[in-house]
């Protein structure tokens, strides 16, 4: 169900369900449904499936992204750009990258937002990647090739 089918059906269930409310409720709920911001909310209630393919992908990959708070930690000095777990973390977060990239189906504008070449830069200006890091190289090429393979 896309666009105004779909709103018609969250509305005619919203109104199955106000009869329950009392009389009050019923007619706020009558201006409601006629109101452009319903329109508004349920446009971004009911996404598309690119862009809920895309807000997905982007939660993945924030989960363990190493620069929010671990490299703070390194400009502060508390931890070093060498540190073995900081290590793991960002292999661990380039991993999750590559899996995220080769598992969803988006277009190019989509896919052009989870671009990592300027995460990655971030974290070899930091020293905590080395700019031959085989991963950094193979995430940046499958990047490369998921968007060149990517539809319009």
């Amino acid at each position: 169900m896309q666009g105004d089918e779909a709103r018609k059906a969250v509305l005619g269930f919203r109104r199955r369900g106000h009869r329950r409310l009392g009389p009050c409720r019923r007619r706020s709920l009558r201006k409601l449904r006629g109101s452009a911001w319903t329109w508004l909310l349920l446009d971004e209630l009911i996404m598309d499936p690119v862009e809920e393919a895309l807000q997905r992908a982007i939660f993945t990959i924030s989960q363990s992204d190493p620069i929010v708070k671990l490299l703070e930690q390194v400009r502060q000095g508390r931890m070093k750009a060498a540190d073995a777990g900081l290590r793991a973390v960002t292999e661990s977060w380039l991993a999750t990258y590559r899996k995220t990239l080769g598992a969803a189906a988006l277009t190019k504008s989509a896919l052009r937002r989870l671009n990592p070449a300027p995460r990655t830069a971030l974290l070899i200006e930091s020293g905590i990647l080395s700019a031959d890091h085989r991963a950094v190289s193979d995430l940046q090429q499958l990047f490369e090739q998921t968007l060149s393979s990517a539809p319009e």
